[in-house]
């Protein structure tokens, strides 16, 4: 069942037409990634989504409305949630404060004590780090507190933009075991990761966006083994 469509989706920034004609379906508990070079539009898509772009031409529709021309705020409180790339953490709040702004609207605020729970089950260092200023944290950690600040929205589309960016190793490992476990509780995800092969590993499917068009759709298994994107994405 489609949670999120989008149907030939034009999205520009002035003259730059950044999206044209995107059409994808994000179905309902999947883990859908896109995959691209540098300015393919990988980021533009989820700015769209979110209402943060000039959308001139197409349709989003989210559980069957469409939600172009809502505004950022409107969005959110549909469920669609975004973490940014480059974490955009308040760096002069604390662990707590930064989780619990993100739970001000009325639904989330209910259930907020639930949803500081499961953030500090899904990354247990936040827990220890409740009074340190966001800003202090290290770069792992502060993607972590993006990603659990997200939740705590209690969002029924997480969308996480590159959250593997400039991380060591075995961080990366550990941003992506959560992925799978936050989609395993039932939420749905887009996820926009310049890591390729980890992305298409935990993906039910994908779409390929090269020049802001969609080249390519299958499921991440198929696409990991496609000669195209093996030669192009992962140097194979």
């Amino acid at each position: 069942m489609a949670l999120l469509e989008t149907i030939k989706l034009n999205a520009s920034y002035g003259d730059f037409r950044a999206l044209t004609d995107v059409s994808l379906v994000i179905c309902d508990g999947e883990v859908l990634s896109i995959v691209g070079a540098n300015s393919a539009g990988k980021s533009t898509l989820i700015r769209s989504i979110s209402g943060e772009t000039y959308i001139n031409g197409g349709e989003i529709l989210f559980g069957g409305k469409n939600i172009v021309g809502l505004n950022v705020h409107e969005i959110a409180r549909l469920g669609i949630v975004q973490v940014p790339e480059g974490r955009r953490i308040f760096p002069l709040m604390t662990v707590k404060e930064n989780l619990l702004v993100a739970s001000a609207l009325p639904g989330a605020k209910r259930g907020r004590v639930d949803s500081l729970q499961r953030a500090f089950e899904l990354f247990p260092v936040l827990c220890s780090r409740t009074e340190q200023l966001g800003g202090t944290l290290s770069g792992g950690e502060q993607q972590m507190l993006a990603i659990a600040r997200g939740l705590m929205a209690l969002p029924k589309l997480l969308m996480l933009d590159e959250p593997s960016v400039g991380l060591a190793p075995i961080i990366v490992n550990n941003i992506f075991k959560v992925i799978e476990q936050i989609n395993k509780g039932g939420i749905t995800i887009l996820l926009v990761e310049q890591n390729v092969k980890k992305s298409l590993s935990i993906a039910s499917r994908a779409y390929v966006l090269e020049h802001g068009r969609i080249v390519m759709g299958d499921t991440g298994e198929a696409l990991l083994r496609n000669p195209q994107v093996k030669e192009s994405y992962l140097g194979l």
